[in-house]
């Protein structure tokens, strides 16, 4: 997985956002993406109003990640222009028989912002990704990047399936082919192991929701800084 296509949307994500100040001090600590969660049932869900003013603290440069699982199209869209996102992340199943199944997307039905797509290897590891970015290529809608979370059962409600602390396996996501996507990883990163992370599986981004929290929801400034730090550090020596 030491490979990608194209530039990344982002380096370096804070996810699971609910505050002005909390996207402030992301902002601040030199991350280039901030997450926004409107998943019901996720102990992180933002609401719109709250949202709408936390984009509007970020400063220019900074992307505006929307994250959703299973949401029409429509929704997406109006959530969008409410709040100001400038990316759409899908975030729910990849299989198409399970609740909070997100399809591939074309960004003209998104309003145009580009797509990000969480992944999650299964016992045979990212086939169930590959599947779905098959799908989405022969249709014209390949997302923009990928995000490898942690794996889940698969019938986990849609506000479970982020933000959990589980790692992914690092040393299986090495192993594995190219995606042919820029790809970030997710899943348990904090300040104390995410260059760990990035050594061991060449990704090219990475994002974090509960590694820098001091509660659910609530970020730790101090966290957030030592985070980017790390990560930032990792990333400027792959070679």
């Amino acid at each position: 997985m030491r490979h990608s296509c194209g530039q990344p949307l982002f380096h370096v994500k804070i996810c699971g956002v609910t505050s002005p100040e909390d996207a402030r001090q992301a902002a601040a600590a030199g991350a280039d993406a901030v997450g926004f969660n409107f998943v019901p049932g996720s102990p992180r869900r933002v609401e719109i109003a709250t949202a709408r003013e936390a984009v509007a603290a970020l400063p220019g440069g900074v992307l505006a990640v929307g994250v959703f699982a299973g949401a029409a199209a429509e929704e997406m869209v109006a959530v969008a222009r409410t709040v100001g996102l400038t990316a759409i992340q899908l975030h729910g199943h990849l299989e198409a028989d399970a609740d909070a199944f997100d399809p591939p997307r074309d960004p003209a039905e998104l309003a145009g912002l580009p797509v990000i797509r969480a992944v999650r290897p299964g016992s045979d590891g990212l086939t169930a990704a590959r599947r779905w970015l098959a799908s989405a290529a022969a249709a014209g809608r390949s997302p923009r990047m990928l995000i490898v979370d942690a794996g889940t059962a698969a019938g986990t409600a849609a506000g479970r399936l982020g933000g959990t602390g589980r790692l992914v396996d690092w040393d299986a996501l090495a192993r594995e082919p190219s995606l042919n996507l820029p790809t970030a990883l997710a899943g348990g990163l904090s300040p104390e192991n995410v260059a760990a992370a990035i050594q061991a599986t060449g990704v090219v981004a990475v994002d974090t929701a509960s590694g820098v929290e001091s509660s659910p929801g609530h970020k730790d400034a101090g966290r957030m800084l030592a985070f980017v730090a790390a990560a930032r550090r990792a990333l400027g020596h792959q070679g």
